[in-house]
């Protein structure tokens, strides 16, 4: 049981009895006459459950009486000053006011003497469970500390910093809905974790659900829990996410995948904070903070009527933008070199990225981001042959290192008087925020940067919002060519 269980009673043979039947049950038992002694005796060692028997009532006048009260109850306090978290049994005579005095004291744990064995052993239990969650909890609080840090997210671009640097902002904010968007693989659940174990929240639970990968009969239940004969399966009552993260954060992934039904319930939830379980009746106060994500244009999601507009604004209190890995200059090479040390650490393998190696890995366009790249560093150390890991290793289909950007559509007729640079990135800007009908994010798509990063180049190109090309009227721009 591995419970430090305190024996605290005068001498004699019921002692040694009681300490003997805890040493069976596989305690640590240190026995003393008084509480100074144990005090004395027990210096900073941890105890989690002292058994007190203060002896004999005091008999005679009242003011005895009391003086005697008032020297166990600093007894009681010197215990729970030390051990905060001990668990106090006293024991007290049948036919005496001790029982009455205990509850004075604020001792909610009384045995009347003789000690009932089977009763102790039932209280060891639930100590001994109480003791080994509160273990998991403090293991649990100390991976958060260690894994769910900004630290953690590498990348020294501008770009990946403007979101670092926003994200961190929020962390310690009281906002309670932030909506984190981004491709496949760029990291949205890593920015998730980070924002809630740095936030005043991170010593409550990290909940999270991938709102695509669970039946949508089944995710209602998942949510908010459901009671005892719900429906065919339900044979016992159980509670959903946003209760069991009570305190602390729930993260739901791919949140464009809710059905529009379990949308109008999520809304109303955000604004009341209330559950209901599924075939319950009793509305259930709850205290978490809610971080989306989605790889989905949901503002898209929406004009197509797949995704509530007053989900979308509650949602969105906090966008937290994260750049695809193309967008962000340097860190392929970065992280590639961190991947490789990793992996090679944990497959005890001596090796490092060639030269050639670096060059394809800034040269690729990394479709599936980040996620591609560690699964694609992870094959090449296990396969490679030497201590290098160059192109080879890598097996990156040429016709995909030269990135998804093929120019032999696209064409730029220069007029004989020349043409200012800034006038063809504005050109090219122009021409995908027209194909994607001024949607920004898309345009940003079209171009493989990051939303933020197009919208400064708007701004200091002065573009705002898609051409109204007026019929007939053909500006300098307007003659490059782009297809």
């Amino acid at each position: 049981m591995n419970l430090n269980v305190a024996v605290i009673m005068p001498p004699g043979p019921e002692r040694d009895s009681l300490a003997e039947h805890l040493a069976g049950r596989e305690c640590s038992v240190r026995v003393a006459d008084t509480v100074a002694q144990h005090l004395a005796r027990s210096g900073n060692e941890s105890c989690e459950i002292a058994l007190l028997d203060f002896g004999p009532g005091a008999p005679g006048l009242p003011s005895a009486i009391a003086q005697v009260l008032e020297q166990k109850r600093r007894a009681v306090r010197s215990l729970k000053e030390n051990w905060p978290k001990l668990q106090l049994v006293v024991f007290a005579d049948r036919d005496s006011q001790q029982a009455t005095e205990t509850l004075e004291l604020g001792v909610r744990n009384i045995f009347l003497k003789p000690v009932n064995y089977t009763q102790l052993d039932g209280l060891l239990s639930a100590a001994g469970r109480s003791v080994a969650q509160q273990a998991r909890q403090q293991h649990e609080h100390a991976r958060i500390e260690q894994e769910f840090r900004f630290e953690r997210i590498v990348g020294g671009s501008p770009a990946i910093h403007e979101s670092l640097d926003l994200a961190r902002r929020v962390a310690q904010s009281s906002a309670t809905s932030v909506l984190i968007l981004g491709e496949s693989g760029v990291g949205k659940e890593l920015f998730a974790r980070a924002i809630h174990g740095e936030s005043p929240r991170k010593q409550g639970p990290f909940m999270e659900v991938n709102c695509a990968a669970i039946p949508r009969e089944l995710l209602e239940s998942e949510l908010f829990g459901h009671e005892k004969g719900a429906f065919t399966d339900a044979t016992q009552t159980r509670i959903g996410l946003f209760e069991a993260a009570e305190g602390g954060s729930v993260f739901l992934d791919e949140v464009g995948e809710l059905p529009l039904t379990l949308q109008a319930k999520l809304l109303k939830f955000l604004d009341s904070k209330i559950v209901r379980r599924v075939g319950g009746s009793r509305d259930i106060p709850v205290d978490v903070r809610i971080l989306a994500a989605t790889n989905r244009e949901l503002i898209s999601e929406v004009k197509q009527g797949r995704f509530r507009e007053d989900l979308y604004y509650r949602l969105n209190v906090v966008p937290i933008e994260i750049p695809p890995l193309r967008a962000r200059e340097g860190d392929p090479v970065l992280l590639a070199r961190l991947f490789v040390e990793r992996v090679a650490r944990k497959l005890a393998r001596t090796v490092h990225l060639s030269s050639d190696g670096e060059r394809e890995i800034a040269r690729y366009h990394w479709p599936g981001n980040v996620r591609e790249l560690s699964n694609v560093i992870e094959r090449a150390v296990l396969l490679a042959r030497s201590e290098e890991i160059g192109p080879a290793e890598l097996a990156v289909p040429s016709a995909m290192s030269a990135s998804s950007d093929d120019l032999s559509g696209f064409s730029v007729t220069i007029p004989p008087q020349g043409i200012s640079l800034p006038s063809v990135e504005r050109a090219v800007i122009q021409a995908a925020l027209d194909r994607a009908s001024g949607n920004v994010v898309e345009a940003a798509r079209l171009l493989k940067i990051g939303r933020g990063s197009l919208r400064s180049k708007m701004r200091r190109h002065g573009v705002d919002r898609p051409r109204e090309r007026r019929a007939g009227v053909l500006t300098e721009v307007d003659r490059l060519s782009v297809i």
